[in-house]
């Protein structure tokens, strides 16, 4: 599969130079091959392809996918790659803003792929933060209502409460290092090893594409892109009419297959963003997300729940977890551990022989390189003419962790500073380990990584300070194994769209700088409106009480859990594991319908259920429209100005 899109996209960039060559001297649209100035073979300076528009581009896109990503962080828990989605909304917003400014009489720069390929950077970097910033995993499960729900598990006032100041900080502490680690070895990691990051590589086709395919199919994106928005957003207002005070209202409630089934969870919500996300994840997720929901909220808590006052006690709420959510949340935990431990070990199993194959065969044969072709020798001789010193990422590095060994112990009293210094010691190694693996295999192991960081602050501080420790060391190595494999990614982008590296970076540091801005505010935006961690609710946070339980396992071990608990979570874990190996063994063909446990695991807690070249336009078109009704609808809920009808279901 890659090799085809590398080579799709290799033709249409070769088109794309012949027609811009034949078209430049008619007109200057930017389209073409919007790399060279006047056929002279000049590449665009880096400082022109940042732009003041992009940068605004990009601040309301980030936004807009951050109130995405966060709602989806805080319900379901699952959030899917919106990469492409974002290129795609880069290109109807700019593509739009010029045509409008052109019918007005107003000359404006041609929009060129380097600045699709900015923004979309931009753009990505802002809403990674609100995915992978613990916001709705270890910064979440730091609150008081998680730390009520751990029940008798937890240490006395391991808690703290969200807050937006320290929230900022702690992002802008913990993610922007993660833009210096990498940057000694991007020749490395791209050039030299000619990693394909898969990603990277489809986001670049698609910017490629946009900017050769005519204005025929960008006009039908547009317009799709514009009818599902609409539809989506205008039904977003429609249902909240009807969505009462309370959270069983509406058409979020509709019992489809029936009051018994509803009971237990299973119903429809008419949810256009869930729609739309179904549409960009592969069919196995949503596949996996349906068996999951069968199994825990169809067969296992109904059977479970029956035991009641024999495994469990009696009197005790379900959301306690020595109750039914202890089940809940642990079997989900052993799945979730089963999967990330399996694809942990297969992937530096991979990264460890190719690293030893590349250095034998160099040993052995040092002049058995692959012919390039013309167009890799130009993308490669792009991405190196700009050099990013190596200085930088080390002085960058360096200041950073400083700053971070002194100001995260003051945030967090339970995290020592030689805590901090251990953990970027080892973070580097870590990062490139991520990075090359995902170069490989697409797959970005961060959750994995930081697990360890979490296991490893818990055990350090011990059983009064390693719940808060472990969570908030979490986040240490999380984010800079995260931050710097995302740069990869978009790096590589950047390579086959002929972008400079140096506007690759700049625009993943501004992206960042506005994602830790962003990030906190969508999420107190949701924090104060809804009753978010309410294990009934629509809120749910599924991955905070997850996290705070692991936590919970690194210092107190597995005596708190209920009767046959464990015994169900050794089952799970190996279910996992042996599902993954089966996978792996199995031919493609038929491994490709093996579900995925880590998907699988999120209905245990939470069941939810999620239904060419126009799907991404109708899908982003579906999520954004939902997503910017979350704002106006949390600002209703602020000013405490509630929705006229509750639309309920009764038994005849």
């Amino acid at each position: 599969m890659v090799p085809d899109i590398k080579g799709s996209m290799m033709n249409g960039e070769i088109e794309g130079e012949k027609r811009g060559e034949m078209e430049d001297a008619k007109k200057n649209d930017g389209d073409g091959d919007g790399v060279e100035e006047g056929g002279s073979g000049r590449l665009q300076p880096w400082t022109k392809q940042i732009t003041v528009r992009g940068i605004v581009a990009s601040c309301i896109i980030g936004s807009i996918y951050s109130i995405i990503a966060m709602k989806l962080n805080l319900t379901t828990g699952m959030t899917p790659n919106m990469n492409v989605s974002a290129a795609l909304l880069a290109f109807v917003f700019m593509r739009t803003w010029t045509k409008m400014l052109q019918k007005s009489g107003i000359s404006s720069v041609p929009f060129t792929r380097h600045e699709n390929t900015m923004i979309q950077t931009c753009s990505v970097a802002c809403y990674s933060i609100a995915i992978g910033g613990g916001y709705g995993s270890y910064l979440l499960g730091l609150n008081k209502k998680t730390y009520e729900m751990a029940g008798g598990v937890n240490s006395p006032g391991t808690y703290k409460e969200p807050g937006v100041g320290w929230m900022m900080g702690y992002s802008f502490l913990v993610c922007f290092i993660g833009l210096f680690v990498l940057i000694p070895l991007r020749k490395v990691l791209i050039v030299d090893y000619k990693l394909v990051f898969p990603s990277g590589m489809a986001t670049a086709v698609l910017i490629n594409g946009f900017h050769t395919q005519g204005d025929d199919m960008a006009k039908k994106q547009v317009k799709g892109f514009a009818k599902y928005f609409s539809a989506s957003f205008l039904w977003g207002f429609f249902q909240w009419f009807f969505t009462g005070k309370e959270e069983d209202c509406g058409f979020v409630q509709f019992p489809t297959f029936g009051l018994k089934a509803w009971k237990n969870t299973f119903y429809f919500d008419f949810s256009m963003t869930y729609v739309g996300t179904g549409m960009i994840c592969p069919h196995i997720v949503n596949l996996s997300l349906l068996i999951g929901a069968v199994i825990s909220w169809g067969i296992m808590w109904p059977l479970i729940g029956k035991n009641k006052g024999d495994w469990y006690p009696d009197g005790l709420p379900e959301s306690s977890m020595k109750s039914l959510n202890g089940y809940k949340a642990f079997i989900s935990i052993a799945l979730i551990l089963g999967d990330g431990l399996y694809n942990f070990v297969k992937i530096l199993y991979i990264t460890s022989m190719s690293v030893h194959g590349r250095f034998k065969n160099k040993s052995l044969n040092p002049v058995s390189e692959k012919k390039v072709s013309e167009i890799e020798l130009k993308q490669n001789e792009v991405f190196l003419r700009e050099n990013i010193p190596m200085s930088i990422g080390a002085i960058g590095y360096i200041t950073l962790a400083i700053i971070a060994v002194i100001a995260i112990p003051y945030m967090f009293p339970e995290v020592k500073w030689y805590y901090v210094i251990i953990s970027y010691i080892f973070a580097p190694s870590l990062a490139f380990c991520n990075a090359y693996g995902a170069g490989l295999t697409d797959i970005n192991m961060a959750y994995n990584y930081g697990k360890i960081g979490l296991f490893m602050m818990a055990a350090m501080a011990g059983k009064e300070d390693g719940v808060v420790a472990g969570m908030a060391g979490c986040g240490l190595v999380k984010s800079v194994v995260s931050v710097s494999c995302i740069l990869m990614h978009d790096l590589k982008t950047g390579q086959l769209t002929l972008t400079s590296p140096r506007t690759m970076l700049v625009s993943q540091a501004i992206g960042t700088a506005i994602g830790c801005l962003v990030s906190p505010l969508s999420f107190f935006l949701f924090y104060k409106a809804f009753d978010i961690g309410n294990p009934d609710g629509e809120y749910k946070a599924p991955y905070a009480i997850i996290y705070r339980n692991l936590a919970i396992l690194g210092v107190q071990g597995f005596s708190a859990l209920p009767k046959h608990c464990l015994d169900l979570c050794y089952g799970f874990f190996a279910f996992a594991v042996l599902i993954n190996m089966i996978k792996d063994m199995l031919p493609k063909k038929i491994g490709k319908w093996m579900p995925l446990p880590i998907c699988m695991a999120v209905p245990f807690l939470v069941n939810a259920k999620k239904a060419d070249s126009m799907v991404p336009a109708v899908a982003s078109g579906l999520i954004c429209g939902e997503g910017m009704w979350s704002l106006p609808a949390s600002v209703l809920a602020l000013a405490k100005i509630r929705p006229p009808i509750c639309m309920k279901f009764f038994s005849s």
